[in-house]
């Protein structure tokens, strides 16, 4: 997905401009070339030399061209592809786990629910990123890496509120929250309208965003449980003075935090970089848990950003495509990935690749309760006119939850059941 709440990590550095199409395999006599589009960010400049020079020396006969993509314009350049009216081509594309709907219904990408199965273990994939590739059972996107939420909290301000342990439960955590919360210090710095954070607690409670019934979507936010999560988040936003009409990046949470008066945030571990180059004072003074869940057993649910990888039907090597899928998620180079970029492995039985890094450590154990939203082609639409934000700041303003959650439902709806 665009990873629109996890600036995750690292900068890719500017990648060089390439240009031209692949080759057939032996056309001018030369090796085939075989071409993959990695969005900008995704991976280290490294990471993509080192993988191919170990492709093409695995591969005799194969040049793998990497080309680097913007996210800004992403669709329409993915979409000319699929339909063959690119003057690019591509073998494997990189692309947001959420996005894959949308794409499945334009037409042209190749379905892989057997290459799964028989060549990348699908068994084990993390659901935040292969539920939202699949389209009426047939999978279509090949989980590729996933970044969640946690909770990134103050070491130095938790031992002076006699908080020893980090919470495991809603009900720890709140208790932990309120001691947290006194004088000028805020317990937690929580905006309002932060929705992917009510998204998790929506799923804890059994709720929906929305809903399929016979082919036709709903907003399922004035469900009785999808309400039960809105008032967890009023109850918990109520201990800090984060903004009641604003999301985290209005101002960045990041930047509040590193004032150095905030207990927690919820956010990706990739922010504790942020937070320590605006204040350094804070380095090594920064830890991380998962989101507590409504009992010890399991941690809390969170909306699971990252990336699925997917083949155009109008590929010139379906073979090659999917060796080259098959090595990018092997185990050899998912740990190289998820170790140089903080990621999560696309699978859960891989999770112990990165317990010597802590902030990806920590979101390994969410992951396995990831979740995504709603597989409608028509969900980028409802997050671009987004409705639940008003709701949320309605909810916590006073308003009439259920009458505010009812016109949120009504309008994603109206947007899911569009027609185009």
């Amino acid at each position: 997905m665009k990873m629109r709440f996890l600036a995750v990590c690292t900068v890719l550095a500017a990648a060089t401009a390439l240009t031209g199409c692949s080759r057939m395999a032996g056309s001018e006599g030369g090796p085939e070339q075989v071409t993959l589009w990695l969005m900008k960010g995704s991976a280290s400049d490294d990471f993509i030399a080192k993988f191919t020079a170990d492709f093409e020396k695995e591969h005799a006969g194969i040049d793998l061209d990497v080309r680097i993509q913007e996210w800004t314009g992403i669709g329409d350049k993915v979409n000319a592809v699929l339909k063959g009216t690119a003057k690019e081509s591509a073998d494997v594309i990189e692309v947001g786990n959420t996005q894959v709907a949308q794409y499945v219904e334009t037409g042209g990408i190749s379905e892989v629910t057997m290459d799964g199965l028989r060549d990348w273990d699908s068994r084990h994939w993390l659901k935040g990123l292969s539920d939202p590739g699949s389209v009426d059972g047939a999978q279509y996107g090949v989980p590729w890496y996933a970044a969640n939420r946690v909770v990134i909290y103050n070491k130095e301000l938790f031992a002076n509120a006699g908080v020893t342990t980090p919470p495991k439960t809603r009900q720890e955590w709140i208790q932990a929250t309120r001691r947290l919360d006194k004088g000028e210090q805020q317990g937690i710095y929580l905006p309002g309208q932060n929705w992917y954070v009510l998204a998790g607690f929506i799923w804890d409670e059994g709720g929906e965003l929305a809903v399929q019934t016979n082919g036709e979507w709903a907003g399922a936010l004035d469900d009785e449980k999808a309400l039960n999560a809105m008032e967890f988040y009023k109850q918990l936003q109520g201990l800090g003075d984060g903004p009641k009409d604003a999301d985290e990046e209005t101002p960045p949470q990041s930047e509040v935090f590193a004032r150095g008066r905030i207990a927690q945030i919820i956010g990706p571990p990739s922010q504790a970089a942020a937070i320590e180059a605006a204040n350094p004072a804070l380095r090594d003074k920064l830890g991380f848990f998962p989101i507590p869940g409504k009992s010890a057993e399991k941690p809390g649910a969170v909306f699971t950003g990252g990336s699925d990888l997917i083949i155009p039907e109008k590929t010139a090597s379906r073979e090659h495509a999917v060796d080259l899928i098959t090595a990018l998620v092997s185990e050899k180079w998912q740990t190289e990935l998820a170790t140089t970029m903080s990621y999560v492995p696309n699978k859960t039985t891989l999770a112990h690749v990165v317990e010597g890094n802590e902030g990806a450590a920590t979101m390994a154990v969410g992951a396995a309760q990831g979740r995504a939203t709603p597989q409608s082609a028509r969900w980028a639409e409802v997050e671009a006119e987004n409705p639940i934000k008003p709701y949320m700041t309605a909810a916590l303003t006073g308003q009439d939850p259920k009458r505010a959650a009812k016109t949120a439902s009504e309008s994603i709806s109206r947007i899911l059941g569009s027609d185009h």
